[in-house]
């Protein structure tokens, strides 16, 4: 199975698309697309949709997996994450892919094994589950290949419960 996990946000989106196979996981691409500031908010929007809708098509994952958004006391980031976020929905629903949302808790938790994990452990986790050389140089692409991790873990938990009954 073939997941991509998303961390949205206009600035920069993380996005890291891994594979799932015979309970291992190999990271098949992980980076970031950058929006500059200098652009209206629906051409930053745009590209970020673009760019997405050429992954998906390039990598064809299964389903897309994108942090929940968390209360954020800087209400108008959490706004553009939001509308960030509702790109990523769109481009999966044009795509025909079913999306999964996680929580930042649940995404350590599914790494790490502990939901209250702090960035470090995490991105060794990620380094050390997709057997990489280093941990990915910018944080928003570790997130995402980790939102991709607990994704894949979820849905291969799902699948066995699903087996028992």
């Amino acid at each position: 199975m073939i997941g991509m996990g998303v961390d949205p946000g206009t600035a920069i989106t993380g996005v890291g698309v891994v594979e799932g196979r015979e309970g291992k996981f190999t990271a098949l691409y992980y980076d970031c697309i950058y929006t500059s500031p200098r652009l209206s908010s629906s051409q930053r929007l745009g590209k970020i949709y673009d760019q997405l809708m050429d992954l998906m098509e390039r990598f064809s994952p299964h389903q897309v997996a994108v942090e929940e958004l968390f209360f954020n006391v800087n209400v108008k980031t959490a706004l553009s994450v939001g509308q960030a976020k509702g790109v990523v929905l769109l481009a999966a629903e044009r795509k025909n892919i079913q999306v999964a949302e996680y929580t930042p808790l649940q995404v350590k938790q599914a790494v790490v094994g502990y939901g209250r994990a702090e960035k470090r452990q995490v991105q060794f986790m990620v380094k050390k589950l997709l057997s990489l050389n280093d941990v990915p140089a910018v944080d928003d692409a570790s997130d995402a290949l980790a939102v991709a991790i607990c994704h894949l873990n979820s849905f291969k938990m799902d699948s066995l419960m699903k087996g028992l009954s």
